[in-house]
């Protein structure tokens, strides 16, 4: 071999999972995927709402004056410009939301919760959060609960939240 070339070192053995760990993430990976579906049909059948759609509007709900870029709102859902943009395009049509250039940086578009989509926002809470309780929180004890809390906090950390997706910290 040339003594400019250096030897090429095979792959590292990938750290499997063991038992354990591959019960847990079998469990994880299935609420992943379950889930979302499960929180979708609730409000699709109580309230003719995708729940993107209600992220958004929830999302708005909680913002100053009921306010937020639309890049903004798009980063904090998890979603693309054009889903949001779709999004926002149907919740328009029913009256629930309205865009608005942002009057401090005219490069960027606003999404408004109009007063009829706040109404909607309260009237679909209610659901939403007891379908979350049945779901997520009722097959839990007090401690397990806790114990998500922190979970989902420390994965959130490793993937790298945004602002204003990560839970409060757990103090680990």
């Amino acid at each position: 071999m040339p003594r400019y070339a250096r030897p090429v070192e095979a792959p590292a053995e990938p750290r499997w999972l063991d038992d354990d760990e591959s019960q847990s993430w079998l469990a994880l990976a299935g609420m992943l995927v379950w889930l979302p579906d499960a929180l979708d049909a609730q409000l699709q059948r109580d309230a003719g709402l995708s729940h993107f759609e209600y992220q958004v509007m929830a999302m708005l709900s909680m913002s100053p004056d009921r306010t937020r870029r639309m890049s903004e709102v798009a980063e904090l859902a998890n979603g693309s410009l054009t889903r949001l943009s779709r999004a926002v395009d149907r919740l328009s049509k029913r009256g629930w939301v309205c865009r608005r250039p942002d009057p401090t940086d005219g490069r960027y578009t606003l999404a408004v919760l109009t007063d009829a989509g706040w109404d909607k926002v309260v009237q679909t809470a209610p659901g939403h959060v007891a379908e979350v309780r049945r779901l997520v929180f009722d097959p839990l004890t007090k401690a397990q609960a806790r114990q998500l809390s922190d979970i989902g906090a420390r994965i959130q950390r490793a993937i790298g939240p945004r602002d204003g997706c990560a839970p409060p910290s757990s103090g680990a």
